[in-house]
């Protein structure tokens, strides 16, 4: 299949899957005597495992270390690699909770100390300092 039916099947735009395919994350056939890339059906596979990997926070660096410890075959377990790797991201994924924690208690505090101004009590030039008064 062309690249253009890949993402018809698999919903991904075709920009994404060439970027995927230059990584080396999409099995290919190679291309065609006009220099269409082509694909088989094993290729909804790679695609189904990029958005099942992205979808858990995964980074394309850090999928692309997994894929490639994938084919290499050395024998290694790739599960091992991936708890790592998941790992890695479960951080990543606390760190922005916590950021968005902090966000909220910022956003708590503000409209604590301004509830009048928020409500159409007072208006908020009567809080700046260099408005005409």
């Amino acid at each position: 299949m062309t690249i253009g039916a890949l993402s018809r099947k698999t919903g991904v735009p075709v920009k994404t899957l060439r970027e995927y395919e230059d990584m080396g994350l999409i099995y290919t056939l190679g291309r065609s005597p006009g220099n269409y890339r082509l694909f088989g059906d094993e290729a909804l596979w790679c695609v189904a495992m990029m958005q099942a990997l992205r979808s858990l926070g995964l980074t394309l660096a850090e999928i692309q270390q997994l894929a490639g410890g994938y084919l290499r075959r050395s024998g290694e377990p790739i599960g091992p690699v991936l708890a790592s790797v998941l790992a890695a991201a479960r951080i990543r994924l606390q760190a922005r909770i916590d950021e968005a924690r902090e966000t909220l208690q910022r956003i708590d505090a503000f409209e604590a100390n301004h509830g009048e101004a928020l409500a159409g009590g007072i208006g908020f030039e009567l809080l700046d300092p260099r408005a005409q008064r």
